[in-house]
């Protein structure tokens, strides 16, 4: 079976980590999977968001594959197959796998099952929904291994939940429970785990049923913003409400709230 799975439903992608016997770790195979899978979704115009998920009910994902993925990073494993090969030959894998330095235009949902430490803690601070299983748990581990999470932790999380509540999670490593997730900020919702994909599948819906080139602007106009002094802020949200304006979407819409209809947005 593949190491991570891809399947267009309608306008929804379905990305799932398929490594449950290791805890959906990731290994050279799924690194270069989710690249491809993220430019696909970003390729698509079918595709209107995107769930991210971890097959099984113990981990979203526990990171990297400390047996495949660091060995041959550093060279103490030679390269066996082609995911090996191609991962060596693009290092830009990595980042584009966990969206560092890589933008997806389309929201993405987080399906959060059980363990989401290390590198699966740090993609989902790149989604843009995040919704808990009751079990999940959150960490970044890498500091009680004389290592860091930098793969976008250092730069995000200080920015996504308070400063001194990254800096304990960042520098202990010890992991907190989904509540606690809840309580920071950092997940939108806890849910029994049987309810997981179903509240999932929920907001995709919502948000897919929206105006698609409104929502991608809308996620466009929040990251480029973001940090950003206001008047140059106000610039780039004007640039991109112009370019909603545009659209015939922007006409269908309010047409079909006076004719009291259901809008039929065709992306342009």
């Amino acid at each position: 079976m593949p190491a991570l799975l891809f399947e267009k439903r309608g306008h929804i992608a379905y990305i799932t980590f398929n490594r449950p016997e290791v805890h959906n770790s990731f290994n050279p195979e799924t690194l270069v999977r989710l690249s491809d899978a993220w430019e696909e979704v970003n390729r698509n115009d079918e595709i209107r968001v995107a769930i991210v998920s971890g097959a099984g009910e113990a981990a979203f994902s526990a990171g990297a594959d400390l047996g495949r993925l660091i060995p041959l990073f550093t060279g103490a494993r030679k390269p066996e197959d082609e995911w090996d090969q191609r991962l060596l030959a693009n290092r830009r894998y990595g980042d584009m796998a966990l969206l560092r330095n890589y933008d997806v235009d389309k929201p993405i949902v987080a399906a959060i099952n059980g363990f989401c430490i290390a590198g699966g803690m740090e993609l989902i601070q790149a989604t843009d929904i995040r919704i808990a299983a009751e079990h999940a748990s959150f960490g970044l581990q890498e500091v009680k291994w004389a290592i860091i999470p930098a793969a976008g932790s250092l730069a995000r999380l200080q920015r996504q939940i308070p400063y001194c509540k990254a800096m304990e999670i960042l520098l202990t490593g010890n992991r907190i429970n989904a509540q606690e997730a809840w309580r920071l900020g950092l997940v939108n919702y806890v849910v029994p785990q049987a309810q997981l994909l179903s509240k999932a599948e929920e907001m995709a819906e919502t948000i897919a049923a929206n105006g698609p080139i409104a929502v991608r602007k809308i996620k466009e106009a929040v990251r480029r913003t973001s940090g950003r002094p206001l008047d140059e802020a106000f610039r780039i949200e004007n640039e991109c409400a112009r370019e909603v304006m545009r659209s015939e979407d922007a006409r269908e819409g309010p047409r079909a709230f006076m004719e009291k209809r259901k809008p039929i947005y065709r992306g342009k």
